[in-house]
């Protein structure tokens, strides 16, 4: 098989973070801030994959749109970013010695983390003199840690802009719009759980009879929007969009909890914040793979991919069952392959996709001091001491003998520590995108992430340390991968 040679132009590098290889406390810090601003700053999937795409320009990658061909930029240019639903993004660099049928080293994660939905009808009759909003529980949200937090909104708007064209525009207000309120303990039974998520934990946000019910002007009533959500509610998010109501056509918007992320414990030891399921993994994994571009194996085709809807089981387009991660290999492999065996591509894909590595990167259960007892005996996580391994015997998770023993050498050279984690037989394990991805396509695959405490809840933890660790680590598979893997080939595994 012949592969085209085509000459590609030089792409900066940028490092606007310390060394991965001689990381010191300081170092740690600012890459715990640094986190702590992505968090912040990207309340919503969109904007965390806002954030990301630039992070990615900056480092010389090119963004490609998967409803144009892809022929003149991959003439020119070895890294590129797509995006999907403005919710997935997907980065990949071509070697400048690989071929169609060499591996392809991978990173998926999922960037999307437990919210509340606006409800595409969000107007609700006023209750006691309260404005109250529609909203949804996106997976696990509308748990008790929801009760009395200071909510924000945020997201995006399908909108027209001045050339009548349709876009979309992100938005996000800059301080609380709404709470559930808990109802005080004097009252008895009525304040004692189960409630109603949709009848006793309506988000409250605003009052009716603090003044004149607003109306829509004639211009506004353009909008479909108008009748369907508080023209209040229009109006804010107009003001902080700069999308005026009548140019609104449709929006995605969702609550969350609005503290920031903050380093906590006597010795900073701690990241406490909210979404860290699993954007901590998905921003590690990104700046990891940026970093090792320099120092990647030529021969190797490394991608990282950042999923939707992970949390309500991946089964749509931007989901890790939509199809994104093998849309971009095969087409990376039919621009490899030259026009006289394009009739092998399909062996060709078979064969890239049995030469490469997985890693399903999703946060682990941290042990909990205050339910040891509940963990497994040496299977107990901690923070700031690096990447957890997860496996489960029923297939939840995809790691397997072989591929723990990969990503143990990938470690073991790369100077990272690992540790195991596996449930217990009388508790129930989660679920991640491993085994959706490794099925689909017959990559070896291995489940891992960084460990957290309060999977699930508004707020988690973190170690300070871990996003450094994590970084360091997914940067040295993206560099390693594909060394360990000549050993496995050599040994029939």
């Amino acid at each position: 098989m012949r592969t085209r040679q085509t000459p590609r132009t030089p792409v900066r590098e940028t490092a606007s973070l310390p060394d991965m290889d001689s990381l010191s406390l300081k170092d740690d810090c600012a890459r715990a801030k640094r986190f702590c601003d992505f968090m912040d700053t990207s309340p919503t999937t969109y904007h965390a994959v806002h954030y990301l795409s630039k992070d990615l320009e900056n480092a010389g990658f090119r963004p490609l749109n998967e409803r144009d061909s892809w022929e003149d930029e991959f003439h020119t240019h070895d890294k590129f970013y797509v995006t999907r639903n403005g919710s997935s993004i997907i980065a990949f660099v071509v070697g400048k010695d690989w071929t169609p049928g060499n591996g392809a080293g991978v990173v998926g994660t999922h960037i999307d983390a437990l919210c509340a939905k606006v409800k595409p009808i969000s107007k609700k009759t006023p209750v006691d003199g309260y404005t109250l909003l529609g909203a949804a529980p996106y997976s696990g949200a509308f748990s008790d840690t929801w009760w009395d937090r200071d909510l924000g909104i945020a997201g995006r708007i399908i909108c027209r802009d001045g050339n009548n064209k349709v876009t979309s525009k992100l938005v996000h207000v800059p301080y609380p719009i709404a709470r559930i309120p808990t109802l005080a303990p004097h009252f008895g039974a009525p304040a004692n759980p189960p409630f109603n998520k949709e009848t006793q934990m309506t988000p409250v946000i605003g009052l009716t009879s603090s003044k004149e019910i607003s109306e829509p002007t004639e211009d506004e009533k353009l909008s479909p929007l108008v009748g369907k959500h508080s023209i209040d509610l229009l109006r804010t998010l107009s003001k902080h969009s700069g999308v005026a109501v009548k140019d609104m056509l449709q929006m995605d918007m969702e609550l969350f909890d609005t503290q920031k992320a903050a380093l906590g414990g006597l010795n900073q030891d701690f990241i406490f914040c909210p979404r860290i399921d699993d954007k901590v993994c998905t921003y590690t994994a990104v700046q990891g793979f940026i970093e090792s571009v320099p120092d990647m194996d030529p021969r190797a085709l490394n991608i990282v991919v950042c999923f939707d809807n992970e949390e309500v089981g991946s089964n749509t387009r931007q989901g890790a069952q939509g199809g994104l991660l093998e849309s971009v290999v095969e087409r990376v492999i039919s621009h490899g392959m030259d026009a006289s065996v394009a009739n092998l591509a399909e062996e060709y894909k078979r064969k890239t996709y049995a030469n490469s590595f997985f890693c399903s990167a999703d946060v682990n259960h941290a042990v909990n001091p205050n339910f040891s007892n509940i963990y497994l005996e040496h299977h107990k996580p901690q923070l700031n001491y690096g990447m957890t391994l997860a496996v489960d015997p029923n297939a939840h998770m995809t790691t397997d003998a072989v591929s723990l023993g990969f990503i143990e050498e990938v470690a073991r050279r790369g100077k990272n520590k690992t540790q195991y984690f596996q449930i217990r037989n009388d508790s129930r394990s989660g679920g991640t995108i491993g085994p959706y991805i490794s099925s689909s396509t017959g990559m070896r695959s291995i489940d891992l992430g960084i460990a957290q405490l309060s999977m699930h809840s508004i707020r988690a933890t973190i170690g300070s340390k871990d996003v450094a660790l994590g970084t360091k680590f997914f940067k040295n598979f993206y560099e390693l991968w594909f060394g360990v893997d000549e050993e496995f080939n050599k040994g029939g595994i």
